[in-house]
């Protein structure tokens, strides 16, 4: 079996500074393997291990994708070999964008026969290149998944709702987001991460995959911080009902 865990590099939240006028300054954040793609990484390492195939890492943006101590973060997590697509155009890239590189890459891999992604990225959260990627791939296409269990060429999955567990049967191959809920990501060990330093690492940029004229179908106007506020520091103490009726009465001034 061949398995693709499809990643993104993220800046370090508590690195991104909001600046006066609302505007987001990550001149000074690092990056970071997305914390909803770490579940993806090892369920397809998981799946490699119980099941015996091979997995890989696929990951698509600009220039931080280059950085030594990433590529050896998310190999050191059991994925056997390495693909990235670096490329300028993709720094600000939209998920549409996203998933267009993911299929190409992945067509020119070749056989496949389950992807892998996070729920959503780190950094946007839109929750839309799986299905996308999917479409494209002309694949069958589940998100939200937080069980997985193979039997023969078909995937059992779990989705977990509200009040139930909902219980999916699709054919192989296929493309399935998980959820943070399906496993806890594994801990490199210090063997694992100078093991990672001679796996294979294959990079190409967007010309190589025939996208050059690829282009973003969204366009980002501005991202804002939300407006800070003065505290009330209202203070209410006590349980009788009139403290309550207090709290209420305030609550109710600021939504009006």
């Amino acid at each position: 079996m061949n398995i693709i865990a499809c990643y993104k590099v993220v800046p370090e939240e508590q690195d991104i500074v909001v600046l006066q006028d609302r505007s987001l300054s990550f001149a000074r954040a690092e990056w970071k393997i997305g914390q909803y793609d770490l579940n993806a990484v090892e369920a397809g390492v998981r799946i490699a291990e119980d099941l015996g195939g091979r997995i890989s890492a696929l990951s698509v943006g600009a220039q931080p994708l280059e950085n030594s101590k990433l590529k050896k973060g998310v190999l050191s997590r059991g994925p056997e070999e390495l693909y990235l697509v670096v490329d300028s155009k993709l720094e600000n890239a939209d998920t549409h964008l996203t998933a267009q590189t993911l299929a190409a890459a992945i067509r020119k891999i070749g056989a496949c026969d389950l992807i892998l992604c996070g729920e959503g990225s780190g950094d946007l959260y839109a929750q839309q290149v799986g299905a996308q990627l999917g479409e494209l791939l002309n694949l069958s296409c589940i998100n939200g998944i937080s069980k997985i269990t193979l039997q023969d060429n078909t995937i059992i999955a779990e989705r977990t709702l509200e009040n139930e567990v909902e219980v999916l049967e699709i054919p192989l191959p296929a493309v399935i987001s998980v959820t943070t809920d399906i496993n806890l990501p594994r801990i490199p060990s210090m063997k694992n991460i100078l093991a990672a330093g001679k796996k294979p690492v294959t990079q190409w940029d967007l010309s190589a995959l025939e996208l050059q004229q690829a282009e973003n179908k969204t366009q980002v106007l501005s991202t804002l911080a939300p407006e800070q506020v003065e505290r009330k520091q209202l203070i209410l103490e006590g349980e009788s009902e009139e403290v309550i009726q207090k709290l209420f009465e305030n609550i109710r001034k600021e939504l009006l």
